[in-house]
Order: C-alpha cells, then structure tokens, then sequence
C-alpha cells in the first residue's frame, strides 16, 4: 500500500465529517454516539462480498449493534429497491440507515431514510414544485453515510436520483434533511474498486465541480470549492487508476468526489442532462456516461464558457491557458484512463435513439442550470456527436 503523509481530520461543513485510512473501525461507536443501537446496512451485492466488509459487520457484532442488510441495490435504483429497503427496514425493527457503498447505495439508503416514516410512493416527493414541503423531517430516519467510490459525493447530498420504470426517467427525490448528518470517508474501502470504476467516478466527481464552476449565478463558495475539487481529480485519479491501494491518491479523490457534491449546490448543466436518459434508457453507469459525453457538451458550451475556461486551465496548470486547451486536455485525460470516447461504447445505444433521448435531456432538472439554453435540436445534435466522436463547436 502506498501511504506517504496521508491527510485524515474531522471536519463539519456542513455534515460532521471524519476521513481517513482505517476509520470504518469507527463506525459502531459512531452509531452509539447518535443513540443508533440496530442499524440497517444498505449497499450493493459486490460491497456485500468484499473481505473488509464482512470484517465491518463482526466489528458491529462484538459492539453489541443488532444490524442488519439490505444488500440487492443495482447500479441505476429503481423504486422497489426503496421499498425493499424499507420493508427490511421495518421487518428487522432497525432504528436507522448506514448507507456503506456508492452512489446506488447511498441514494437508496437516503430514500429509505426518508419513507419508513412516510407513505405513497418515493415519487410523491420528487424535487418538482414544493413536493419537499409534504415531507416531515422529524419522520426521515438517523443516516451514516460510508462512501465507498469517489463520485458521486452523495454522502454530503440532500437528494437521492431514483429511476422511474413507469417512464423511465430518473428523478430527483430532496428534502434537505437527507443530508446524511455523519460521514465516515475511509479511503481503504475504494482499494478493491476496478479500474474502470475508479476512472468513471472519478471522472464523475471532475464533472460534478466542472458543471457547478459554469453554471451561472454568483456563488463564489462553489466556485472555489468546484476548482479545487477538479485540481485534486487532475493531480490524483490516474494514480488512483494504476495502483488501487494508493492510499494519499485515493484519500484525496474522496475528498474531491465530495468536494463536487458541494459545489453542484450552485446548479449542474447540460452533461448530467443527456446522462440521466441515456442510463434509463441503456443502464450505462452514471460515471461513464458522464465521462464519455463531456467534450461533447464542453465544446457545445463553448460560447458560454470560454472565458471561464482561462481562470480553470490557470489553476489546473495546463499549458494553454484558454478554452481549446481545457478540451485538449479533457481529450487526453479521458484516454489516460481508459474512457471510451464515443457512446457506440455503451451497450444497447443506437444512433437512432438520440432523438427520443434528446426530448427527456430537454426536461431534465440539470439543464436549467447549464450555460446556455438548449434546443431540442441542439441535444440531439449532441448525441450524434457524441455517438460518431465528432466534435463541433
């Protein structure tokens, strides 16, 4: 294992933050501390099967917690993953939800949190109007979020993205009391990560920061956070990619993926819009879609953002500081870590599919915080860019 001087520290900002090598070990006085004395586990069959994982659960068994798992969560949830955790829930008289795992995990774990004290469906609270007024915070269950890739940054989240099978849509499900109030960010739980999946979160988190470093609004707290956040993925995700046990590399980039998390606060754009449908519609990882479509929004924004580009290539260090030398090097970065660079990469995508897909990006939430508006034409034309790997901008 690589270790170097590896950063660890408590912080709140605004969740109580611990991070560092080896603090999953703390998990069970964790949930003492919060009055938690039969947790329910909620995370995903491979988590389930790792060695450090069933070494977790003896650590709660010799502490005294009465736990129990929910463990069938897929990669793009669907609402009977809610309600099976919730069933699990209530079947097993838990008293709270540790979310160990990632993205998928950690939005259905926020989801159960929120309706084992609620009735209808999960979709009745979709983050559309004033839906989150219908939610009463003081029935949303305890949570300890436990991330296990650096992505998504759901652990500092208040929202959960939840698949729709009856449109297949993914929606946004928020309340900002699911904002999980304790993280335990153990770096040594993304060592067994795969390649792939380090590069696809990790370039997730890149995207998260770059989406809220261009969104329009005045918020300079994202701002800075959102550059720092994509310098951390700059400097840390390929060591990441060649040695999973890296550990400075790894604590860094789980840093940077909650650092993304943060920072979208300020809006996402036009990347997480043609995400979205695309993985309802092909169950493509989030990750990926996100790192193989972002030159091609990158470049479609090009107008709108050129003058950000100079401030984010400055503090990136590249060595044309302009906007063909962001997408340069986005290009070589995505290639460095193995990133497909068209969307015939994703299985079950045909060329035919980006006009019905190009109608769901146009009402997606994370459009309206992109740079530019967008034609139905627009998005479309985007896809087929993104499908045959040509660029225009």
């Amino acid at each position: 294992m690589i270790t170097r001087d590896l950063p660890r520290g408590n912080f709140n900002y605004p969740s109580s933050y611990r991070l560092g090598c080896g603090r999953l070990s703390e998990l069970a006085s964790a949930c003492r501390e919060l009055g938690i004395a039969r947790p329910l586990v909620i995370t995903d069959p491979g988590v389930a099967n790792l060695a450090w994982f069933a070494r977790a659960r003896e650590r709660l068994d010799s502490e005294g917690l009465r736990h129990g798992v929910y463990s069938d969560v897929i990669t793009n949830p669907v609402e009977q993953n809610v309600q099976d955790g919730v069933a699990a829930y209530r079947n097993g008289g838990h008293d709270a939800c540790v979310m160990l795992g990632g993205g998928s995990a950690l939005d259905v774990g926020k989801s159960v949190a929120l309706m084992v004290g609620h009735t209808g469906s999960v979709f009745d609270y979709e983050d559309v109007g004033d839906n989150w007024k219908r939610i009463d915070p003081q029935r949303i269950a305890p949570m300890i979020a436990v991330p296990t890739t650096s992505g998504t940054g759901s652990e500092v989240g208040r929202a959960s993205v939840i698949l729709d099978v009856r449109d297949h849509r993914k929606k946004i499900i928020f309340h900002p009391k699911m904002l999980p109030p304790l993280v335990i960010a153990d770096p040594e739980t993304t060592f067994e990560l795969p390649p792939w999946v380090t590069a696809a979160t990790g370039i997730d988190a890149f995207v998260h920061s770059f989406e809220a470093f261009c969104a329009p609004g005045y918020h300079p707290m994202a701002d800075g956070i959102a550059l720092e956040g994509m310098r951390l993925v700059k400097e840390h995700l390929p060591a990441c990619y060649q040695r999973g046990d890296d550990a400075f590399a790894r604590t860094h980039m789980m840093m940077a993926a909650s650092m993304g998390a943060a920072a979208f606060q300020k809006g996402l754009g036009l990347v997480h819009a043609l995400a979205h449908p695309l993985g309802a519609a092909t169950n493509v990882h989030h990750g990926l879609a996100n790192a193989i479509l972002l030159p091609y929004a990158i470049a479609h924004n090009r107008a709108a953002i050129a003058d950000k580009m100079i401030r984010l290539a400055t503090h990136l260090g590249l060595s044309s500081s302009n906007f063909d030398g962001v997408l340069r090097w986005v290009l070589q970065f995505r290639e460095q870590i193995g990133i497909p660079h068209t969307l015939q990469s994703v299985k079950g995508m045909t060329e035919a599919m980006c006009n019905s897909l190009a109608h769901e990006a146009l009402i997606d939430p994370s459009l309206a915080t992109n740079p530019k508006t967008c034609t139905v034409d627009e998005l479309e034309q985007v896809y087929r860019s993104a499908f045959s790997g040509a660029l225009v901008s």
